[in-house]
């Protein structure tokens, strides 16, 4: 087993033998998985005949039947003690791997992150070949389909990369986000009065960690000054950030329709494909709003915009405080959350504005 991979070392192109049944291991969130949609796109292109296996968390189950014509099977992945994203499920670890090896895998791709813990997970799977990242010094399963991991690298344009040196070629940067009738019914069927397609702003407060959260009154004052210019508002989040959307509605003067933890994922993203535009923080719903192709204005505490932002200027607009701590690596910051504190709500209205006025335009000059 090889401990170090040296940066000498030329990466090798993928040969079309060794990529008829590939695993792609990712076993992250929403946002995580549709930065990896055009990269998925191309291996698709660059093997037509393969059998795509999505190594992922339960829930992205859904993900993979969505995304069909690019992932053809799903492996769940129970988690492994020492990666943060769920609790490991350590009685289904023996079976995971059992599954994974009589699936005699060709070829499998870490996707998930510098590979200083994934690594390892991805040479159990027991693939003939294996490709990803790695961080120079570590452990690394061989270095022929291995690139060095940039922190700092956009989470888009590093698996193209990736798959570049492998000689898969590009498809194109955007992503991308199916959606069918059944979601559009989906959406209507709980909402009876929608207001009208481009009317709406989506309003999103939450995000996993609280060190990613700008100010919930903040977010009711934005709301508040979207609603003066005559758009409806429409609340989006998950179950759990039930306590943070009853304290933006709250502080609002403006009526909200309150969307949190009711929709499906293919409803949400209808919802937001309606919308005329998004105002949330740097979270899932952030790339989902990209992936859809409506305006945003996402607010990045805490988080890397170099490495999250969305790629198209034009449609997106990503407001950030520079602060030495970013990345932050907090759940809860220490220090007063300033990358928070110093984005100030007439900023993030005039952005949503002036995005909005440039699609005005853009559609007449269009019609």
């Amino acid at each position: 087993m090889t401990a170090v991979y040296t940066p000498y070392t030329p990466i090798e192109p993928i040969q079309p033998d060794e990529m008829r049944s590939i695993a792609v291991f990712r076993a992250l969130q929403l946002g995580d998985l549709l930065c990896t949609v055009p990269a998925l796109r191309a291996l698709r292109a660059a093997a037509p005949q393969a059998r795509i296996t999505l190594i992922g968390l339960p829930w992205a189950m859904d993900f993979a039947k969505r995304f069909e014509k690019y992932i053809d099977d799903f492996l769940s992945f129970p988690g492994f003690p020492g990666l943060p994203e769920t609790l490991p499920n350590l009685a289904a670890i023996p079976e995971f791997f059992a599954a994974a090896h009589a699936k005699r895998f060709d070829l499998a791709i870490q996707m998930h992150g510098s590979g200083l813990l994934s690594n390892p997970l991805t040479a159990a799977l027991g693939a003939r070949i294996n490709a990803g990242f790695y961080l120079p010094g570590q452990y690394c399963p061989e270095g022929r389909h291995f690139a060095s991991w940039s922190e700092s690298e956009h989470e888009v344009l590093r698996f193209l990369r990736l798959f570049h040196l492998l000689g898969i070629h590009s498809q194109g940067k955007e992503l991308e986000f199916p959606l069918h009738d059944s979601d559009y019914a989906a959406l209507h069927a709980l909402v009876e009065n929608l207001p009208r397609p481009g009317s709406y702003v989506c309003i999103h407060p939450g995000a996993r960690l609280p060190s990613r959260r700008w100010p919930t009154e903040r977010f009711a004052a934005i709301a508040d000054g979207l609603a003066a210019q005559g758009f409806h508002i429409v609340i989006t989040g998950s179950k759990q950030e039930r306590e943070l959307i009853n304290a933006v509605k709250q502080a609002m003067q403006a009526p909200a329709i309150d969307m949190a933890g009711r929709t499906t994922l293919g409803a949400l993203a209808a919802l937001i494909a309606q919308a005329r535009l998004s105002v949330c923080n740097d979270t899932g719903i952030s790339h989902l709003a990209a992936a859809v192709a409506t305006p945003s204005v996402v607010i990045c505490c805490g988080a890397d915009p170099g490495r999250w932002a969305p790629l198209n200027h034009r449609l997106h607009r990503v407001l950030h405080a520079e602060v030495r701590c970013r990345p932050c690596e907090h759940v809860v910051c220490p220090i007063g959350h300033p990358c928070a504190e110093d984005i100030e709500p007439n900023q993030v209205l005039d952005a949503a504005m002036q995005i909005c006025a440039q699609a005005r335009r853009e559609r007449k000059t269009a019609s």
